[in-house]
């Protein structure tokens, strides 16, 4: 089908953006997030589209990235999520949050988006959780360690791993836990081997 679209943005709303290509309009469903993203109007823009055909439509929903346009194809795989709830979740959530909310089974975060329930958020972190560690792996070179079903990392790093507990047992939900403790390792890898280090570090990314 369709794999993008490269035109000039002839006119945009909320949920659709039509894209001129060669004297052709485009309509292209798009999320809340790729509208606030996009360019001006007569600009130039290139859209990764998935086509969904129906019996009496066909349709185009586009994405700024590969890295979204693939999330999205992972979201409509599962059970009561269609290319409009798919569009919901992006909308409310960008790649790298729904990523770490599946990983950590924090279901509470993605039925935020409009139209998602909580039975259908827990769906999705049940049947997403390995194809989204196996994302992450190949797009941090194999840094990521397998997530417990109690939203906690295991692996061969237990400072990381007390630092992580330690602030869920502190109040904060997991998914932001698990930012906070991988953008201080980030940033300072040798914190890696003191969970009390590490603790405090994380803690002031959460303020």
């Amino acid at each position: 089908m369709i794999a993008y679209v490269n035109g000039i943005l002839e006119s945009i709303e909320e949920g659709n953006a039509v894209i001129d290509v060669n004297g052709i309009g485009y309509n292209v469903n798009i999320s809340g997030s790729t509208m606030d993203r996009m360019p001006g109007i007569g600009e130039a823009v290139k859209l990764y589209t998935y086509t969904n055909v129906k019996e009496d439509t066909f349709s185009l929903f586009g994405f700024l990235s590969r890295d979204e346009l693939n999330l999205f194809k992972m979201l409509i795989t599962v059970s009561g999520i269609g290319p409009k709830g798919g569009l919901s979740i992006l909308s409310v959530m960008t790649p790298d949050d729904l990523r770490f909310a599946i990983m950590a089974g924090d279901s509470k975060s993605i039925s935020a988006a409009p139209g998602i329930g909580k039975k259908t958020a827990e769906r999705i972190t049940l049947e997403l959780r390995d194809k989204v560690k196996l994302s992450e792996d190949d797009m941090l070179g194999g840094s990521v360690a397998p997530i417990s079903s109690a939203g906690v990392s295991e692996g061969v790093n237990p400072a990381r791993d007390e630092a992580v507990a330690a602030l869920v047992a502190l109040g904060y939900n997991s998914t932001d836990s698990m930012k906070a403790v991988r953008k201080v390792l980030a940033a300072n890898p040798a914190a890696g081997d003191d969970t009390e280090a590490l603790l405090k570090l994380a803690l002031k990314e959460m303020f």
